[in-house]
């Protein structure tokens, strides 16, 4: 190596190839990043075989590892072979990167369950294909085999497996694992096209049966009837509701405020409570005394209530067929046809973001007191007050 290029070497800072007269050049990536890698050819081919980090590797010991790589390969050794090598030496599987992006991402989980699932898709789809293959080997071809068995028969479940196999090659990309990001397109390109399934809505109670229901649901004792009645009078979801907490409710403001990191959204949400819903909480207090930062509606052993049971007290008073959360619907449904409440203030009761970026933008109320008069008309028409 010249003295010009040694020193290139040594000090290498942007972006760029820096060559040895022997194939050995060191990679610096925009990021910052640098490793070492040997080109060389067999059998009339070009290939080029990582070597390890600069944060690793020094240049003398890259040398001396570029020559070994030379003599395996003289001796019979395959590229691939010798990749797999320096992969478990240097690297590491693509398993073993799929764990490392999980653990990284956990704090943006807004529950332990979304977390334990993004792995556990992966665990059962993907990792047997290629959770023991270096993630610098994993191509376009391995991620096909992974995914089209799936691609047509469980489209969700192989659209997300596929989008979280990219981003842990992306991950290994931007860590100087693997020489390049992710071959998406290339995949794209490969798979079939998906036939686009009809959505599903949540079966929803014809908003005209719903005070009749509630005087059926009246009769039913227990925590799962009353966090119903609860769900129905506040419009809110299962989740929202068996997470709630005596703390986020202000008897004095008639207020239930559901904290940002319990919403769909993402924002706080605060919901007005009628004197019905208000009733209903008192109802609890008397089935319970430990009120002061416990559930609103606990299930056994004082943990959260199970979607289950909110689902049998719907079945249990003759809700069968219709969803828990098919309420909301008959509530909007309501909203729409026996009020004259703006689109704006109905949507705000149900929490849900215009995907109108401007709107949003330049919105600056949340419609609270027109929302207390709509709750209350609700309340009214379910015949609770």
């Amino acid at each position: 190596m010249s003295g010009l290029t040694a020193l290139k070497v040594k000090n290498a800072r942007a972006p760029g190839k820096y060559y040895d007269a022997r194939g050995l050049y060191l990679l610096v990536k925009p990021s910052g990043s640098a490793s070492w890698v040997l080109r060389t050819m067999v059998r009339g081919r070009r290939y080029e075989l990582g070597l390890g980090s600069r944060l690793d590797v020094t240049l003398a010991e890259a040398r001396d590892l570029a020559d070994e790589v030379r003599k395996k390969l003289r001796a019979g050794a395959t590229p691939s072979s010798l990749r797999a090598e320096a992969n478990r030496a240097f690297g590491m599987t693509f398993a073993e990167a799929a764990k490392r992006v999980h653990t990284e991402r956990l704090p943006g989980w807004k529950s332990s369950k979304a977390a334990r699932q993004w792995l556990l898709v992966l665990e059962k789809h993907a990792f047997p294909k290629l959770g023991d293959k270096p993630i610098s080997e994993v191509s376009s071809a391995h991620i096909l085999e992974a995914v089209q068995p799936i691609w047509l028969e469980k489209q969700e479940t192989a659209r997300r497996v596929k989008q979280r196999i990219g981003i842990i090659l992306d991950w290994g990309h931007a860590h100087n694992h693997r020489a390049e990001p992710a071959p998406m397109r290339a995949v794209d390109a490969a798979l079939k096209k998906q036939k686009r399934s009809a959505k599903k809505h949540f079966a929803a109670m014809p908003y005209r049966e719903l005070p009749e229901f509630l005087h059926r649901l009246d009769r039913l004792e227990g925590m799962g009837a009353l966090g119903l009645r609860f769900l129905i009078l506040t419009a809110a979801r299962s989740g929202e509701v068996r997470g709630a907490t005596w703390n986020e409710i202000d008897e004095a403001a008639r207020t239930w405020t559901i904290p940002s990191d319990r919403m769909k959204a993402g924002d706080e949400h605060v919901v007005p409570l009628s004197d019905a819903a208000i009733s209903i909480l008192d109802a609890v207090k008397l089935l319970r005394r430990d009120v002061q930062q416990s559930l609103l509606f606990p299930g056994q052993r004082i943990k959260p209530m199970s979607d289950m049971t909110l689902a049998k007290a719907l079945k249990s008073a003759g809700g069968v067929g219709y969803t828990v959360h098919g309420m909301r619907s008959s509530f909007r449904d309501w909203a729409a046809e026996c009020t004259d409440a703006p689109h704006e203030v109905a949507e705000a009761a149900l929490a849900h973001k215009t995907s109108d970026a401007v709107v949003r933008a330049y919105r600056r109320t949340d419609f609270f007191e027109k929302r207390r008069d709509l709750m209350i008309a609700w309340a009214h028409y379910l015949g609770r007050m």
